[in-house]
């Protein structure tokens, strides 16, 4: 299956799921009205389904690197995948969601183990990477079309720099295109979300195609985390913040940086522009410095990490200015 066959059936099958969860909106599970979320009126939820749809039947099939086959995410991705609809219907506990995060971590780093040649700390850093990044996709899933966008931008620049290096590109391609139809009724203002069924299994694909494309020796460390920095950097400098103001930073919350510039009076349509330009920015220049200029990688990073603090220390201003309620 070529890579162009392979997203436009994600891409089909995907807009196909969206147009059912339409139809029976009014019976799916719906996200709550809360103090600590951005939307008044409550929204359906999993719309990830449409995304998986599209995407497994497709990805299952497909011609892969070694170090991105099945074998190392498929599992975890279904522990996760589970606990996630779960969550959507019906709360599961803090403890239970965040203990299958962690078993489906360490599932992903013990067949990299076996599959691979990487050491045994370089597997435990995989595994704390991929809770963080399937945790963290949660937390900016409170937008109107942040997740999705960043998932096509991110996983089209995964799919171009495996096509540069001849390596199957299909999957993560497939990926971003079954992404595209839930972002059409994601986007500001959503009529359904992704949902834990979407945002998490979508951070932790991140994380693990990532990983094993490092893994391949397909793209250096700084390639996945600039690509998705627009996402790890808000989470990250956010959990910071809340750590070191000794707040409760497991619990619930609106004070991410994207939370902050939506109530400044962004809204979610704002917000989206800001931050797709970001991810637009971030996922070009490390798409451009892998194939051409890799020696640049690590200073783009580092630039980048620069005009993101940048932007933070800005809406911190502002925010201090006028003085939100919490």
């Amino acid at each position: 299956m070529t890579d162009a066959v392979a997203a436009a059936v994600a891409g089909l099958v995907a807009a196909l799921a969206v147009m059912v969860l339409l139809r029976f909106r009014d019976r799916l599970p719906h996200a709550a009205v809360s103090p600590r979320g951005l939307h008044g009126a409550p929204v359906p939820r999993v719309g990830g389904l449409a995304i998986w749809s599209g995407f497994m039947p497709v990805a299952l099939v497909l011609a892969v690197p070694a170090t991105l086959s099945p074998m190392l995410w498929a599992m975890p991705w279904l522990l996760l995948f589970a606990v996630s609809l779960v969550d959507d219907v019906k709360s599961v506990s803090v403890a239970t969601r965040l203990g299958v995060h962690a078993i489906a971590a360490a599932w992903f780093a013990a067949a990299l183990v076996h599959g691979t040649a990487i050491s045994l700390p370089a597997a435990a850093l995989a595994a704390l990477a991929c809770v963080w990044s399937l945790n963290l996709y949660n937390f900016m899933d409170g937008s109107d079309g942040l997740a999705a966008a960043m998932s096509i931008v991110g996983f089209v620049a995964y799919a171009a720099v495996l096509a540069h290096a001849d390596s199957p590109s299909a999957m993560p391609l497939a990926l971003a295109a079954a992404c595209i139809p839930v972002l059409a009724v994601n986007r500001p203002p959503a009529r359904i979300f992704l949902g834990d069924v979407g945002a998490v299994p979508l951070g932790f694909l991140a994380a693990a195609l990532g990983i094993g494309g490092i893994a391949g020796g397909v793209w250096p460390v700084w390639f996945p985390i600039l690509v998705f920095l627009p996402f790890a950097a808000d989470a990250t400098a956010t959990l910071c913040r809340r750590v070191m103001a000794r707040e409760r930073f497991w619990e619930s919350h609106r004070s991410h940086y994207y939370q902050r510039l939506h109530r400044l009076g962004a809204g979610h349509a704002g917000t989206l522009a800001v931050w797709a330009a970001l991810m637009a920015g971030t996922a070009l220049t490390a798409v451009f410095c892998a194939c051409i200029a890799p020696e640049w990688g690590a200073a783009a990073l580092a630039a980048w990490c620069a005009v993101h603090a940048v932007l933070f220390a800005g809406i911190d201003y502002h925010w201090r200015r006028s003085a939100p309620t919490a």
